[in-house]
C-alpha cells in the first residue's frame, strides 16, 4: 500500500489506544449471531477501542450495538474513502467516537483490498476477535496464521 492511498477521518487519538479486531465470518449460525451481540454489548467504552472492516452483516450489526453503546471504533475501508460519511458514522465521528481509514483509491472492495484490510487490522490490534470462523472463510487462514506464528490472543466467541 502506497501511503498517498491512505486517508483518514476522525479521531486519530483512537489509533494510541487498545485495540481489539473483530472478524466474523459471512456464513453464521444463530448461536454465533447472538454471541457476537453478546460480546459487543459486553464491552465498556473506557476499556478498548474494537478495530475491524464492518464489512459482514454481523460485523455491521456490531458496529451498531458499538456506537449506540459509543464504544470507540476504527473502520477500515478496502476502497476509496466515503463521499458522504452513513449518518450513524457521521454522528459518532462528531463525537470523537470513530476513525474510519482507507487503505485504497479503488472504488470497491476487491479479494486483495480486503487482504490488505485484514492485514491492517491484525497488525493494528493487541487482541483478535473471531465472531464466527469456519475452515472455508477467507478468515480461516488469518485465525491459523495467528496462532501459529503470533503472541496476540487470539478468541473464537
Amino acid at each position: 500500500m502506497r501511503m498517498e492511498e491512505l486517508s483518514l477521518i476522525g479521531n486519530r487519538e483512537l489509533l494510541k489506544r487498545k485495540k481489539t479486531a473483530f472478524f466474523c465470518s459471512r456464513k453464521v449460525n444463530s448461536g454465533s449471531i447472538l454471541k457476537c451481540y453478546d460480546w459487543a454489548t459486553s464491552l465498556d467504552k473506557n476499556s478498548t477501542c474494537v478495530i475491524s472492516g464492518f464489512q459482514s452483516k454481523i460485523e455491521r450489526d456490531v458496529l451498531h450495538f458499538l456506537l449506540k453503546k459509543e464504544i470507540p471504533v476504527i473502520v477500515v475501508l478496502g476502497r476509496r474513502m466515503y463521499k458522504r460519511l452513513p449518518s450513524e458514522l457521521d454522528e459518532a465521528c462528531k463525537k470523537g467516537k470513530v476513525l474510519i481509514v482507507s487503505l485504497s483509491d479503488n472504488p470497491r472492495n476487491s479479494i486483495a483490498t480486503a487482504a490488505i484490510r485484514n492485514k491492517y487490522i491484525v497488525d493494528h490490534a493487541e487482541n483478535i476477535v473471531f465472531g464466527s470462523l469456519n475452515k472455508g472463510s477467507s478468515l480461516y487462514p488469518i485465525y491459523m496464521e495467528l496462532k501459529e506464528k503470533s503472541n496476540k490472543p487470539c478468541l473464537i466467541i
